[in-house]
């Protein structure tokens, strides 16, 4: 990990106005004065189905990073499992919707990524302050040009929430140079048991960092292969659970304004198959110290659980 410091962000922006993050040019803004800090009417969701049709577009955020997380998922995720003041992390941050969400409700923010034009995006829309009439609480929001399987600069047991997004194996491709594998960029394996066996060591290091009896949430896709079905999803989970998670909730997130619905549509007629819309929000507990752990037996690695007749 290597921390991304203001000045390395303003030198930046001062050679580059331009990131080129998943096949999309962004441009960078500098201080911004958003018009609306907060959400209007905004309700903390109580099923495990979410839907958000209308992304949100408070503060910095915009949706011009390609497969980020809606603000509705990250400003959820905080406000139920961490507390102002808390350190909530995220390792495979993009365009720091999670962290910018971290700046508006008062959580302190940690944020990683393996592309470093996208840490400064992240920085970009980080570029703004609160108002007379909306003011901010301080906060403590930190970068890094990191690799989430290699979290070295985090203490264990320091984190008091993880919250993050990653790809799904090679469905969107975040790096423009064709070194995945000396960059860490996971969004180049098409492999999917080579692509869980990586995310493996991401469970590894979230467990690690995280505080005992804390929350981390992950929110992934699946994909469709020779025209059948290919789970990701299921098998991250499972890689999470052999790392001592325990899961809370599978909340069933569903996908709106997607860039490919009306290109596959007919497609999908045509072709008998149907459009993944879909994705799946985990949220793991990590055990207390010396919890016992026989309550959640069918809850853990139920697989190890299976007895013969």
């Amino acid at each position: 990990m290597q921390k991304i410091t203001e000045a390395d962000y303003l030198r930046f922006l001062a050679q580059q106005k331009v990131v080129l993050v998943g096949g999309s040019e962004i441009r960078l803004r500098g201080p911004q004065r958003p018009r609306k800090l907060q959400p209007e009417e905004f309700k903390t969701e109580t099923t495990t189905l979410w839907s958000f049709p209308k992304r949100g577009k408070w503060a910095t955020h915009k949706a011009s990073y390609r497969g980020n997380w809606a603000p509705q998922i990250a400003r959820n995720i905080i406000l139920r499992y961490s507390q102002p003041g808390d350190t909530v992390l995220d390792q495979m941050a993009g365009g720091g919707t999670t962290l910018v969400e971290c700046k508006l409700t008062g959580r302190n923010g940690i944020g990683v990524d393996v592309n470093r034009d996208a840490v400064m995006l992240a920085m970009d829309n980080l570029n703004f302050s609160g108002t007379l009439e909306e003011p901010l609480p301080e906060t403590d929001i930190r970068l890094y040009h990191g690799d989430a399987r290699n979290l070295d600069l985090i203490r264990d047991g320091t984190i008091d929430l993880i919250a993050t997004h990653p790809p799904y194996a090679n469905i969107i491709k975040y790096t423009s140079r064709d070194n995945g594998s000396a960059n860490g960029d996971l969004s180049k394996v098409r492999d999917i048991a080579a692509f869980v066996a990586q995310m493996r060591l991401v469970a590894g290091e979230c467990y690690r960092v995280l505080k005992p009896d804390h929350y981390c949430a992950i929110l992934v896709g699946d994909t469709r292969r020779s025209k059948h079905y290919t789970t990701i999803a299921f098998r991250v989970m499972q890689a999470f659970l052999e790392a001592g998670f325990i899961l809370k909730e599978d909340i069933i997130k569903a996908q709106w304004n997607t860039q490919t619905e009306g290109l596959w549509a007919n497609l999908s007629r045509n072709k008998n198959f149907l459009l993944i819309m879909h994705e799946h929000l985990f949220v793991f507990r990590k055990p207390a110290t010396d919890e016992k752990l026989r309550p959640y037996a069918e809850s853990m690695r139920w697989w190890e659980q299976i007895r013969s007749p």
